[in-house]
């Protein structure tokens, strides 16, 4: 079984001027052959004509049936942003856990309210997507969050943590998850995607998973490269 990350940036083509194209990322989603994908950054149907059902649209092009949106904030009014999760498999649950904004803000820095978004799939996994922010104390709130929400076995966390793999608040993650990026010797880099030269994008899975390969496609289409790995 494949698995993928990816943050999509609201399905804005990378070489089209930020063009938003759904036929391309349904194809880039196909081409995996991923049959669970977590998205980052994804658009809900809003106010604004261009904030479109995205998570239904590409769950209706990329093949694949069952999908659940979770959306962090609203843009500009009543226009959901977020992050989301397809599947091959039936969910039997989903649901939306906010990460707590830090109590006081650093003056000159941009927040922004960020989610986890959890799911129970007919498969037998539960699979975690988050989008962790860019500020210390809002990652060191992301990650309090995501150690509550941590499953010991056949678990899955993936998404863009906004940090490097040097990075020491990822090492209570790499307690408790194997960090998949450590069973190759390739960098693994995903951002920026036509020149990467940082690793930002994870996959963590429970030690009971047999992982069998991870890869980062050398796939232009998102600002960041997609993060696939898969399971036996």
């Amino acid at each position: 079984m494949k698995i993928m990350t990816f943050n999509v940036q609201h399905c804005a083509s990378y070489l089209e001027n930020g063009k938003i194209d759904f036929s391309l990322f349904a194809e880039t989603i196909r081409k995996s052959g991923a049959e669970i994908v977590g998205l980052n950054e994804m658009r809900g149907k809003g106010e604004a004509t261009d904030y479109e059902a995205q998570t239904e649209i590409l769950s209706s092009l990329s093949g694949m049936p069952h999908a659940y949106f979770a959306p962090a904030i609203m843009v500009r009014g009543q226009n959901p942003y977020g992050n989301a999760l397809l599947s091959k498999h039936k969910l039997l649950s989903a649901r939306k856990i906010m990460i707590p904004d830090p109590p006081t803000r650093v003056e000159g820095h941009r927040y922004e309210t960020r989610c986890m978004l959890k799911a129970r799939l007919a498969c037998g996994l539960t699979v975690a997507v988050v989008h962790v922010g860019l500020n210390r104390d809002e990652q060191a709130c992301a990650i309090c969050t995501l150690l509550e929400e941590i499953e010991d076995e056949r678990f899955v966390l993936m998404g863009d943590f906004n940090m490097t793999p040097d990075d020491p608040l990822l090492a209570p993650i790499r307690d408790r998850l194997l960090d998949t990026a450590l069973l190759t010797d390739a960098p693994l880099l995903t951002y920026p995607s036509d020149a990467p030269n940082q690793k930002i994008d994870y996959i963590f899975a429970s030690r009971d998973l047999h992982v069998t390969s991870v890869r980062v496609p050398e796939w232009v289409v998102s600002d960041h490269r997609p993060y696939l790995i898969e399971i036996e």
